[in-house]
């Protein structure tokens, strides 16, 4: 029987792409639309997903467990955010700043501790197989999905009923619209941006350990590209919305996989233009969705992009 599906192919292998390519983007937009609900924007967030994919690739191979490497990961983002929350607590920290120098630094350390780990292979994390109805190979591949995807799909939707139905989410939602109201009310803006922070990079490296453990599956120095910063200006373009971000994500990842799905039936030219595809997506669409009016709307008022 012939397995060949031809142009049917390039959708697929764009779903299936969309998918695995999508996760690291996934967790690191909703930490950070968690961090930027309580009034802070993160841009170390690249560090820290660096520093996660390089800590959870590290602790599975010496625990021989993917679920450590991807606990280790949460934490070590944890401990970023709170660096993080606590510098930015202090009077005249810039948060933007902040995260910039964080950004380097979690790089930096990623490198330096994560030389060893380059060449030995870490266990990876496990793959649900939705394509077990097919008996087309391509579509099981496409359908293999790893169980962090199903797991960040459904934290958006819990994070988007928190904010909307729960004390803890208008706790937040108050800290970030307004530090004098929060005040008002009786509550510590400083805490509820510092746990929120550390919350959010918590996700990212949790969105690290995908990288390193899953897709592409390995820890090198290169293993980001950048998603970690190309995530901040996906909240943005979700407008501040988890399930938006879970969207936005997917069509990301769907950029993020078009070359190589055309690859595969055989389209090379213009190869290297393909892999380039988020990031014209995301100058693209910052530039096309924003205007004098609307450009942050639904925006955090104390967000510092306010400011």
């Amino acid at each position: 029987m012939s397995t060949d599906i031809g142009m049917w192919g390039v959708p697929l292998a764009i779903l299936g792409g969309a998918i695995r390519v999508s996760t690291p983007f996934l967790f690191v937009s909703i930490g950070e639309c968690l961090t930027e609900r309580s009034g802070r924007i993160n841009l170390g967030l690249e560090g820290t997903l660096v520093f996660g994919a390089m800590s959870g690739y590290a602790i599975a191979f010496e625990t021989g467990s993917p679920w450590a490497g991807v606990l280790a990961a949460a934490l070590a983002g944890a401990v970023f955010g709170l660096f993080h929350g606590w510098i930015c607590k202090f009077k005249g920290v810039n948060d933007v700043a902040i995260g910039i120098a964080l950004m380097l630094l979690g790089m930096g350390l990623a490198f330096f501790f994560g030389k060893p780990y380059i060449q030995p292979v870490a266990p990876d994390l496990p793959a649900i197989p939705l394509g077990w109805w097919s008996d087309i190979p391509q579509v099981q591949a496409a359908l293999q999905v790893n169980a962090l995807f199903i797991i960040g799909a459904a934290l958006a939707v819990a994070m988007a009923w928190m904010f909307r139905s729960t004390k803890i989410g208008l706790t937040i939602r108050v800290v970030g619209d307004s530090t004098d109201a929060a005040r008002a009310i009786g509550l510590n803006p400083n805490t509820v941006r510092l746990l929120s922070t550390a919350a959010g990079g918590a996700l990212a490296g949790v969105g690290g350990a995908y990288l390193s453990l899953y897709y592409p599956g390995s820890w090198n120095e290169g293993v980001s590209s950048g998603q970690g910063l190309m995530a901040v200006a996906l909240v943005i373009f979700a407008r501040w919305n988890p399930i938006y971000c879970f969207w936005a994500a997917l069509l990301f990842g769907g950029a993020g996989a078009l070359g190589p799905a055309l690859q595969s039936v055989g389209v090379t030219s213009g190869y290297y233009l393909f892999f380039a595809a988020p990031y014209v997506l995301t100058l693209a669409l910052l530039i096309f969705t924003s205007s004098p009016d609307k450009a942050m709307d639904g925006a955090p008022g104390e967000l510092s992009l306010n400011k």
